[in-house]
């Protein structure tokens, strides 16, 4: 006989998925926007780093201890408040005049974000009193989170083609005034009974660690490395972070449990997870900068060259689930990474300037099912290998890796992108033999966007001789672009393939999704 969910606990489950869609699709939809915004705000490379970056980054940093905070105060109540926070970060993106103040919106956002998205996993325990219901909703969670991130791309090229890149933030207006009533008006309150004390301290450290660290490898672009002021901001990232280990190691509630990575599966989950993150950026974010700037890809082409991307990890998070129920999640994690690397790979290997949707198909396709079932098989094998009763710390650890990963691999990929597009374009310019004066202007043109613009204007009315050059200008912009995505797109695959070897080695165990939310 088929178990059925009481009607409202269906209904609560339909408003956390709709939460949960919205948190996770902003994780990706800002890659349709990129050129969008660099034309009208003018916006460098480092600072479209930051607007998909702080995002992430601050949903990273405040996830665990928010959390906590629904556990303490009502998990419903600290959900409302993070969705209209979300939805206030929204809508100062969309009015946004400048990059400075798009980047404090979605930061906004970030924290939003982080409010609202833990709780709908561990309200699952409170809507589904049945184990089976239970096993069904996790798997719809994690369906909904891989559909939004693969959704992103795609539903962002159609509200920019539409209108515009303040469409996106417009939508996302819209989407919380309607999950923040849905939530409201259909999920009960839940709460612990006994209030934990909130890990101020590991909070403080551990967000000032990640924001100084990232801060500093996206500055280092602009200023060096070797500055004084990014050489100050590692050391304060690695002295936080040293203090963030000293107090959750003495801490009576951490928001890390050291004890727990001490479980081999538990951290190969949480490793597979980060480098998942971390790599699927490098498609989300440099591949579709570059299919907009080199390939002049419109806002339609781009929805158009993700939607195989879209249906590989739709099709295959829907089947993963039943294959991590019958195997475990070792096997799907590993053999997910591997066909998630084998696809980024051969992404880079067709990237051309006049490459299309006849090309990326089937590389796309192929890296979108392996992020699809790592999508799933991460949750539940971050779940299944802590006792029931540290699921709520299993989950949130588990999306805080995902989210470190996002913020490392758009800051530290993209400081290889971009000092491309400085050291090795300014190579370039001089062995082609263009002088001093115009080669800074050259690289300003190309990383706010508008070196195609420039280059057509002065070749208008040029001669040969000058259109010549002007060609060779650019050719050298976009071999050095190209350059720098290869390097992005290798170091993703291989990051993946040592995830697969991890994930491979952890032990095996047979479980179902019913057993690691029961």
């Amino acid at each position: 006989m088929q178990l059925r969910a009481p009607r409202n606990s269906r209904a609560g489950m339909a408003a956390l998925l709709v939460i949960l869609f919205i948190t996770f699709l902003d994780n990706t939809i800002v890659s349709a926007i990129l050129v969008s915004v660099q034309s009208e705000l003018h916006s460098g490379i480092a600072e479209l780093q930051w607007v998909v970056g702080a995002y992430a980054l601050t949903f990273a940093s405040l996830m665990l201890v928010c959390g906590s905070l629904g556990d303490n105060f009502g998990r419903r109540r600290v959900m409302l408040v993070g969705v209209a926070i979300f939805g206030a970060g929204s809508l100062l993106s969309a009015l946004a005049t400048s990059s400075t103040l798009l980047i404090l919106g979605r930061a906004l956002m970030g924290v939003g974000a982080a409010a609202s998205e833990p709780g709908t996993l561990s309200m699952i325990r409170q809507l589904f009193d049945e184990d089976r219901a239970r096993a069904r909703a996790l798997g719809a969670w994690a369906a909904v989170s891989g559909l939004a991130l693969a959704l992103g791309p795609v539903f962002g090229g159609v509200l920019v083609g539409i209108w515009s890149w303040r469409a996106v933030f417009w939508f996302n207006v819209a989407f919380a005034v309607v999950a923040f009533f849905l939530a409201r008006s259909l999920l009960p309150e839940s709460v612990n009974a006994a209030r934990a004390k909130l890990d101020l301290g590991g909070f403080f450290t551990g967000s000032l660690a990640l924001a100084a660290v990232t801060y500093a490898t996206i500055d280092g672009e602009t200023h060096g490395y070797r500055s004084a002021q990014v050489i100050s901001f590692f050391a304060l990232g690695v002295a936080a972070g040293v203090a963030f280990i000293v107090v959750e190691s003495r801490g009576t509630r951490p928001m890390v449990v050291f004890a727990h990575l001490r479980r081999w599966p538990f951290l190969a989950t949480l490793v597979v997870a980060y480098a998942s993150y971390f790599s699927v950026f490098s498609i989300f974010f440099f591949v579709a900068l570059y299919l907009e700037v080199v390939a002049s890809a419109s806002a339609y082409t781009l929805a158009l060259d993700f939607l195989p991307l879209l249906g590989g990890m739709v099709l295959s998070s829907l089947v993963a689930g039943r294959w991590v129920g019958r195997v475990g999640a070792r096997t799907p994690m590993s053999l997910g990474c591997a066909m998630a690397a084998a696809g980024v790979w051969l992404t880079d290997r067709a990237m051309s300037p006049h490459v299309g949707v006849g090309d990326l198909g089937w590389t796309m396709g192929l890296a979108g099912v392996g992020f699809g079932v790592v999508a799933v098989a991460v949750t539940a094998g971050g779940l299944r290998a802590l006792p029931v009763s540290e699921s709520g710390v299993a989950a949130s650890m588990v999306n805080t890796a995902r989210e470190l990963g996002a913020v490392t691999g758009v800051a530290v990929l993209g400081s290889i992108v971009n000092g491309q597009l400085t050291v090795a374009l300014m190579d370039r310019l001089v062995k082609i033999g263009v002088p001093a004066s115009f080669r800074t202007q050259i690289i300003t043109a190309l990383t706010t966007g508008t070196l195609g613009n420039q280059a057509q204007a002065y070749g208008t009315n040029s001669s040969a001789q000058v259109k010549a050059i002007i060609n060779q200008v650019v050719n050298a912009a976009y071999g050095a672009f190209s350059h720098g995505l290869d390097l992005a797109l290798g170091i993703s695959s291989i990051l993946l393939v040592l995830a697969a070897l991890v994930a491979a080695s952890a032990p095996s165990a047979r479980t179902s999704l019913l057993e690691s939310i029961a």
